[in-house]
Formats: C-alpha cells, structure tokens, sequence
C-alpha cells in the first residue's frame, strides 16, 4: 500500500533554528534510524501524511535532497474532540 506524501503540521518558519542546527549536526543515518517506527521519537504521522512528530529531522532530510515520502511511519487517527 502506497503512503501519502509527508506534509508538515507547521509552517517551516514556526520550527526551532536552535533545533533545526542541532539536528543538521547528525548524520543522516542515525536522523533515518531515529525515525524508525517503535522508537521514542518516531516518525508519527496522521493516515494522509500529515506529520505529527519528527518534523525538524524531516525538514534536514529534504534539505540534503532525500525522498522522505517513503519512510515507514507509525499512523495515529485524529482524535473525535466532540465526545
């Protein structure tokens, strides 16, 4: 089954700079390997890519050129706030 395309909860102007260097510091390996479904901070996302957590770490990728759309995500349905 296909994924949809990561898209980003928040604007890039609204992500830390401080955290955005801190994570353009790592190597690309371990930002993939921190990713990883089944990690404390995987890449969690909602069913149509919206991406919940790992923002920062996927704003690094796309910026060295990687096709983060394919990456295994952990899927959470949005939440019914009317019950």
């Amino acid at each position: 089954m296909e994924q949809p395309p990561l898209r980003p909860l928040h604007p890039d102007a609204l992500l830390s700079e401080a955290k955005l260097e801190k994570m353009r510091a790592r190597a690309s390996e371990e930002l993939l390997k921190s990713l990883l479904p089944g990690g404390l901070e995987c890449l969690q996302a909602r069913p149509d890519g919206m991406i919940l957590d790992g923002h920062h770490r996927i704003k690094v990728l796309r910026e060295r050129g990687m096709n983060v759309d394919t990456l295994p995500r952990e899927i959470h349905e949005k939440e019914d706030m009317s019950k």
